[in-house]
């Protein structure tokens, strides 16, 4: 028994500490390649893993990719990348600044890019040369998103059933910042509830009682973790489909 409980002291120290070390800001450039996918309009798309809907396709000005390992298991949804290629006879020298929305692998790639953020890692006079490689060699590195008037925003998904199923996704999640964890409190409860990942950036919970509701979110960022409570709550008459301002600002 106390074998067990001390093994299980030990894995839980570990993820403790694994979990602190993946919040740092990664700031070195890692090799990886490339690829981008087929859209009619060069944008992202409205469909992907994340769960942004029309957010992932024109967030960043359709400058989105779907990652593969940085995916996360949805963790790595809204995270922001620089690319840039390593071809030096077409390539640009600061490439692009992404925005993940999607899941996906290509070619022992990293990055499946939309076209518009593909044809920016190319310089001007060279962007036909560079899709008709298909897949490229390049370097990625982790920076901080940046949203110009924009605080931390939870959308009701779509999918949410009022008032007992409730479903939200974040948006506008600014800096080198993950999203780990989101607890509501009602007055009822007298106690902070976990919500359930869904899948990519979508949370849920099941058997909502009807009132208004707090919101705080576990954050992995520069700081280490901490737990950000919304300056704002969740009203009782909440709508699919309605994004709410938490009023914080995450840099």
């Amino acid at each position: 028994m106390g074998f067990a409980l001390k093994n299980q002291v030990f894995l839980l120290c570990v993820m403790v500490l694994l979990l602190a070390v993946l919040c740092y800001p990664q700031d070195t450039f890692t090799h990886s390649r490339a690829t981008y996918y087929g859209s009619p309009d060069c944008y992202g798309t409205a469909s992907g893993a994340c769960g942004f809907r029309e957010f992932g396709r024109t967030i960043n000005d359709g400058n989105v990719a779907g990652v593969s390992k940085l995916f996360r298991n949805g963790t790595g949804c809204g995270t922001c990348y620089q690319v840039r290629c390593k071809t030096p006879e077409i390539c640009a020298d600061e490439g692009v600044n992404i925005v993940v929305t999607d899941h996906g692998e290509g070619d022992r790639t990293d990055f499946i890019l939309s076209p518009r953020a593909y044809s920016k890692l190319a310089r001007p006079n060279d962007v036909s040369k560079l899709f008709s490689y298909g897949v490229v060699e390049i370097e990625y590195r982790r920076i901080s998103c940046k949203y110009s008037g924009y605080n931390l925003m939870f959308k009701v998904h779509e999918n949410s059933k009022y008032p007992h199923y409730l479903s939200i996704v974040l948006l506008y999640v600014g800096g080198q910042n993950d999203i780990t964890a989101i607890e509501l409190w009602q007055d009822g409860w007298q106690q902070w509830r976990a919500m359930r990942r869904a899948y990519g950036a979508v949370w849920d919970m099941v058997n909502m009682p009807r009132g208004s509701t707090k919101l705080r979110f576990q954050v992995c960022g520069n700081s280490g973790i901490t737990w950000v409570q919304s300056k704002n709550v969740l009203p009782s008459d909440w709508k699919a489909g309605v994004a709410y301002d938490s009023f914080i600002q995450l840099i």
